[in-house]
């Protein structure tokens, strides 16, 4: 794996930096005649990252001249609750990046408005994805948590077993209980993947998402397994490497 590692002073850095690669990537991709799939995140950082990137774009510079219409939008994983909750990924995203650029192509995760459970939505998802005609993600950036998660999959649980493209959560650890996650084949079907991490809470786990050795049911982040991978951080995520 082509692993590179990415140390920034503080959140903003990382969200700069993150922003100024996201928008190189995407006008390179187009510039390729490509219509780039991109995988989304939710929290804290991602937020950060998301109104980066948008103010970026709005400055209109040569080099950030993107064709939002032709990029295409999804999530590695959401939370199963009303599309108007605080706690959806994609009311955050679309509030401040996706409807500010005016991106089009937007495949939410089904909310519980538009499924019955947990189990329909991962279904409705991994057909949605099925028929995109991708075949893989140009892009997928992912957080992860204090346990070492990647989008919905937790430590010890089944679902970091599962060979199928979206898998219904319950009983996350992590409220709120109820999730759709992407699995690990899905998000491994990437050009790049990048982590966007930060905070001294997190730090023991980056330890061990890169240590040579460990288990991917105690550290999930292990099982992403794509050559060109970045991890962006910032100094008290990195202080235990």
């Amino acid at each position: 794996m082509a692993l590179e590692l990415k140390v920034l002073p503080d959140p903003a850095g990382v969200a700069a930096a993150v922003a100024d690669r996201f928008l190189q990537r995407i006008v390179a991709a187009q510039g390729r005649g490509e219509t780039p799939h991109v995988a989304l995140t939710g929290g804290s950082i991602a937020e950060a990252v998301h109104r980066e990137i948008a103010r970026k774009a709005s400055l209109r510079a040569p080099a950030h001249d993107i064709a939002w219409d032709r990029v295409v939008f999804w999530w590695g994983d959401e939370r199963f609750v009303p599309p108007d909750s605080p706690d959806r990924n994609a009311r955050d995203a679309r509030a401040c990046f996706l409807d500010v650029v005016g991106a089009h192509h937007v495949h939410e995760i089904p909310s519980s408005a538009e499924a019955a459970d947990p189990a329909a939505s991962a279904a409705a998802y991994g057909e949605q994805l099925r028929g995109s005609g991708a075949g893989e993600f140009d892009l997928v950036m992912l957080g992860m948590g204090p346990d070492g998660h990647v989008a919905s999959l937790f430590p010890g649980f089944p679902q970091l077993d599962v060979d199928d493209i979206a898998v219904p959560v319950t009983g996350s650890p992590k409220p709120p209980p109820e999730r759709v996650s992407l699995t690990f084949g899905a998000l491994n079907r990437a050009r790049a993947v990048w982590f966007l991490v930060t905070g001294d809470g997190k730090a023991e786990a980056v330890r061990r998402a890169l240590a040579d050795d460990g288990d991917v049911h105690d550290t999930p982040a292990r099982g992403i397994q794509v050559a060109d991978t970045t991890w962006f951080l910032d100094a008290a995520a990195a202080s235990k490497l």
